[in-house]
């Protein structure tokens, strides 16, 4: 199982940006899939964003289209976040997952075998 570190969460005022990294352990990390999911609190955990094994193929969720970035650095077995133009509603605990059984991004949260242990972002108004 991939083992995944999560940084970069934190306080910022609306409008504010923010970059999440998260960090894979292995020697196959070029090789699957990777997303951010986000948990608000009393809320369902949602995706984010999903990135394709090589970063060719990216999936945003509607809200955040625009304003947020996901990239990966296979090289360095890392994935980022960059989140601009932030709201008060992107207020959450963001997870870094892995999907090692898949090349591209699901949608689902069922289909992530290895999860980070999560950063909060709170976005104040």
């Amino acid at each position: 199982q991939v083992q995944l570190v999560e940084s970069g969460g934190g306080l910022v005022q609306a409008g504010g940006s923010l970059r999440l990294s998260c960090a894979a352990s292995g020697r196959t990390f070029g090789r699957y899939a990777m997303a951010w999911f986000r948990q608000a609190s009393g809320k369902e955990r949602e995706i984010v964003a999903g990135i394709s094994w090589s970063g060719g193929s990216t999936y945003y969720e509607a809200s955040v289209k625009g304003r947020f970035t996901i990239s990966r650095d296979n090289a360095n077995n890392t994935v980022y976040l960059q989140m601009n133009s932030l709201k008060p509603e992107d207020t959450a605990v963001y997870y870094c997952a892995a999907d090692s059984q898949s090349r591209y991004p699901s949608r689902s949260r069922r289909e992530y075998n290895s999860w980070g242990q999560g950063t909060q972002v709170t976005v104040s108004s």
